[in-house]
């Protein structure tokens, strides 16, 4: 299950789609589900799961497990571990330009939102998770093909991670969340 990249403007606002956002995230992060389990996590409907499940799949992103425990309940697992699209290909059409700029200020607004989770709880958890992750910060002067091979370099190091087994010995395991802003400025943001 690898990176899913948006072709067109009608998949993008297929998959922009705040319901669809969240069911997607779902699906990619705790596994396959039904779409009564989804709504009631969600707190939505099972009819309004369904149906924004339907859109998914209609567009590739989430599809029917194989294996079904029965008629009535249809599992649904996600077809791919992440999105992206690429802003430049949308940047010429207006509505493109829209639901792009609206879903990267989600993806902030849901960063914002953990960190103030985190920044809440923070005192609840193993003290061995207080200095293992936290806010970064730095300012790098690049080029954009430098710019480029960080990126990539980076979704490496994630991959790396992201397939490590989850055994630790006595260390606790804990999802943690992972945010990648590379923002390029032409004068250094105050």
């Amino acid at each position: 299950m690898a990176q899913r990249t948006v072709p067109d403007v009608e998949t993008l606002k297929a998959v922009a789609h705040p319901i669809r956002t969240k069911l997607l995230a779902l699906l990619r992060y705790e596994g396959p589900a039904t779409a009564s389990e989804l709504g009631r996590r969600l707190d939505e409907s099972s009819g309004s799961t369904s149906y924004h499940l339907r859109q998914l799949a209609r567009y590739g992103f989430v599809e029917e497990v194989s294996q079904q425990p029965n008629r009535r309940d249809k599992r649904w697992r996600a077809t791919h571990r992440f999105t992206s699209w690429s802003w430049a290909e949308f940047a010429g059409d207006p509505e493109g330009r829209q639901i792009s700029d609206a879903l990267e200020r989600r993806v902030l607004a849901s960063a914002v939102d953990a960190f103030q989770r985190w920044s809440a709880e923070r005192d609840t958890l193993d003290v061995r998770w207080a200095d293992a992750g936290g806010v970064h910060d730095d300012l790098l002067r690049l080029t954009p093909s430098q710019l480029t091979r960080l990126t990539e370099e980076l979704g490496e190091v994630f991959a790396r991670y992201r397939s490590l087994p989850p055994d630790a010995g006595d260390e606790p395991v804990g999802h943690v969340r992972v945010y990648q802003l590379l923002l390029p400025f032409a004068e250094i943001p105050l």
